[in-house]
């Protein structure tokens, strides 16, 4: 019968086991805890940001506003109402998710509502490939697609009014041979000239498309900042048609009650930008054709609305001009004698719509018009790249409108003051 060990023995074993122990531990380093990606918080004129070191991860908020006011000299028939207002009010978030994926929010507070202007995401393979989905802007119409901050004036000429504002969509998009072949395409829910929409209220889709070509952009050429492109939209739609305002938003032309849109819909819009040194073009010619009929006779008619303009800018201060805004190289500071950018512009823009729609009575000659010219200019001073103090003037001459003939002209008189970053 074998003997249990000695207490002598087990103390042994228990000092060498415990003089092992820090040896054994030695052995077996810490695990160190995972480093955390840097996290960087910037401010700029750009806006403020917080992002990842290597900037996949981002969030960025920018803002706008505009405080306008719109006076109307020589206003006989009280059309219009001199007032100020909160034309724009909107935060806007945007950022990354990852390497590839971006983002967009942009809720507007202007003009005494909430609307969601802008929410979407872009999934950004290379140059050549964007996937964008959500509400935006559809790809037509170069001064529409221009962004609000930058517009040499403070409303949108004629053009503008016959292709849609924004709506919800598939995108893809891309830039080719380094930027000097810009393509994008989409298929939208479909929504009337010059409107916003966020849930179809037919099965219809529109197709809409867009060419731009810069073929002197890789050159030393005085032509290097001229594009020319092309914009159209085709699709079947239904609904109420659309409605025409004069550049200070007062109403101009309307079908007549019962009329409402029907079948096929196209708009074509061709372009012309042009940026170099202080000068900048921009022009574009707009046409839309839509499908309506009477609801009392169901009896279809196919009726075109036309659009032009031609904007000319200038910096008196020698500022570079370009379609996405000034870089102020001197911002106000009395005490160096920097007084910031003056911006000197001019513009003609027009409105049409076919005979047809008055003699066919889906429109009605004595309360709508049917042509309007307008010619304007302004004065825009920027004290810094996110301040903006803009005074233009615009007069619209109507053919038709009125039951004594032509409507009268109208006198617009705009002031703003914008903050954006």
């Amino acid at each position: 019968m074998r003997s249990s060990p000695s207490v002598t023995t087990l103390q042994a074993l228990a000092w060498i086991a415990w003089l092992a122990a820090p040896a054994a531990l030695a052995q077996e380093k810490p695990k160190e805890p995972e480093a955390k990606p840097a996290v960087k918080v910037t401010a700029g004129p750009e806006g403020f940001a917080i992002q990842t070191d290597g900037g996949d991860f981002k969030l960025q908020l920018r803002g706008l506003v505009q405080l306008d006011g719109r006076f109307f000299p020589s206003d006989a028939d009280k059309l219009a109402t001199d007032t100020f207002l909160a034309r724009r009010a909107r935060p806007i978030l945007t950022g990354s998710v990852g390497k590839y994926v971006e983002f967009n929010l942009t809720p507007d507070f202007g003009g005494g509502t909430a609307v969601i202007q802008d929410a979407y995401f872009d999934v950004r393979v290379k140059p050549a490939a964007r996937f964008r989905l959500g509400k935006f802007k559809p790809p037509i119409g170069i001064e529409h697609l221009q962004a609000d901050p930058v517009l040499p004036f403070v409303e949108r000429a004629f053009a503008a009014s016959l292709v849609p504002n924004r709506d919800v969509g598939a995108q893809l998009s891309g830039d080719l041979a380094a930027g000097v072949v810009s393509y994008a395409v989409g298929v939208f829910n479909g929504t009337t000239d010059g409107a916003s929409l966020d849930l179809d209220a037919n099965d219809g889709k529109d197709v809409v498309g867009r060419l731009v070509l810069t073929p002197f952009k890789k050159s030393a050429s005085a032509l290097k900042g001229l594009s020319l492109g092309i914009g159209a939209t085709a699709g079947k739609q239904s609904g109420v048609p659309s409605a025409y305002r004069t550049n200070g938003q007062v109403p101009f032309f309307s079908y007549v009650t019962g009329v409402v849109a029907e079948g096929d819909r196209s708009r074509i819009s061709p372009e012309l930008s042009f940026f170099g040194g202080p000068v900048g073009l921009v022009a574009e010619y707009a046409a839309s054709k839509s499908g309506l009929k009477k609801t009392v006779t169901s009896q279809r008619h196919s009726i075109e609305a036309r659009g032009w303009m031609a904007t000319a800018s200038v910096f008196l201060t020698g500022d570079s001009s370009a379609f996405a805004g000034p870089k102020v190289r001197k911002p106000l500071d009395p005490a160096k004698g920097q007084w910031g950018a003056l911006q000197l512009v001019a513009r003609v823009n027009g409105f049409g719509i076919e005979q047809e729609a008055f003699d066919l009575g889906l429109a009605d000659l004595t309360k709508s018009a049917r042509k309007a010219t307008a010619w304007g200019v302004g004065l825009n001073w920027y004290p810094n790249s996110n301040l903006k103090q803009m005074l233009t003037y615009e007069r619209t001459r109507f053919t038709g409108g009125s039951a004594a003939g032509d409507r009268r002209s109208e006198n617009a008189l705009f002031l703003r003051s914008q903050l954006s970053f």
